[in-house]
């Protein structure tokens, strides 16, 4: 760590988004000691990574509502990461097979792939790790500001009239467009047109367990559904909970109210678990997530960042795929280059 920056601590780089790779740009800023600041319209640090607490037979306990689990690509730093979080009971491995069940009403089979990790005390967790890790400066983050403007000029970039040496945006394309001068947007290529799709994350609650073992379950030929956790499972502690994400077309038609999908999708598990007579539950829920996954990656590059301006774009959708790694990674990344910048 340097301690040796061109950056004034009363006019620190200001992030905008508190998601995974918001705070991974503002962990490697601080880390270099770069004086930054993560603002964030939500109550809570986590964006796609959050959950919902709730009461199960068990106790109260959080449901992951956003990313399902990720995965650990290479050796890297991100890997070095999750070692940690898993030397320190923050993450676990979950399971390398899912299910893949037949909407149509065809016979279920498993699929192998790389190793799922989940955390036992929701994937939150690890984002909040991010802000306050053991024996490192906490970041300074600053919940309930729902920033309405970027802007560009001779003295920098600034958020809603409030200056900065950089502005990161860590958070899906058409948000950022929608918050950036148009001709930054161009030279970005951050495009409010980008289409993102949405879901709607179904959670319910049973007494007891009725459906078949399984970890976490593809939906082929369904329109409904794509994918279902055990949310047991994935937390370890075998609650009666399953969280099921809708497909993009029934989502866009149920994001103004969305818990109006919940009564279809718990009719459709019994059939798709082979069950008939599934009992009701005791509680559900539904939760709205309007930009859950792009559609489009930028991948050629690992973020955006306009010289000109000094705004800066990161997230899951800077690489190949979108995933968690991608977004912690993107905004690691950033982060770094503006610490080249703002440091010698």
């Amino acid at each position: 760590m340097t301690d040796v920056t061109t950056v004034d601590p009363a006019r620190p780089v200001l992030v905008v988004g508190a998601g995974i790779s918001g705070l991974a740009c503002a962990r490697a800023l601080t880390e270099a000691g770069v004086p930054v600041r993560v603002v964030d319209r939500g109550r809570r640090s986590g964006g796609r990574m959050s959950g919902r607490r709730v009461e199960s037979t068990g106790g109260v306990r959080v449901v992951d509502l956003g990313a399902s689990y990720f995965t650990v690509s290479g050796d890297g730093d991100f890997s070095r990461l999750v070692a940690g979080w898993e030397e320190r009971g923050l993450a676990r491995p979950w399971t390398d097979t899912f299910a893949v069940l037949d909407g149509s009403g065809g016979e279920s089979r498993s699929s192998s792939g790389p190793v799922r990790w989940a955390s036992p005390t929701g994937l939150r967790s690890l984002v909040e790790d991010l802000v306050a890790p053991p024996g490192a400066t906490p970041l300074d983050v600053v919940q309930g500001i729902d920033v309405e403007g970027v802007s560009s000029g001779d003295d920098g970039p600034g958020i809603d009239g409030r200056g900065a040496p950089a502005v990161v945006l860590a958070m899906p394309d058409p948000q950022a467009a929608d918050l950036l001068p148009r001709m930054v947007a161009t030279r970005l290529d951050v495009s409010a047109r980008w289409n993102w799709r949405p879901c709607i994350a179904v959670y319910a609650g049973w007494e007891q367990r009725w459906w078949p073992d399984f970890h976490g379950a593809f939906v082929n030929d369904s329109d409904l559904l794509v994918f279902l956790a055990d949310d047991g499972s994935r937390r370890g502690d075998g609650a009666p909970v399953l969280v099921a994400h809708t497909a993009p077309d029934v989502s866009s038609e149920h994001l103004d109210a969305p818990a109006s999908i919940v009564p279809s999708v718990l009719e459709s598990l019994g059939p798709l678990f082979g069950v008939s007579g599934a009992p009701a539950p005791t509680w559900a829920r539904a939760h709205r997530w309007s930009l859950a996954s792009p559609l489009r990656q930028h991948e050629d590059a690992v973020f955006g960042f306009d010289e000109e301006s000094g705004i800066g774009v990161c997230g899951d959708a800077w690489g190949e795929r979108s995933k968690v790694q991608t977004a912690w990674e993107s905004g690691t990344a950033l982060g770094r280059h503006l610490a080249e910048r703002f440091t010698g």
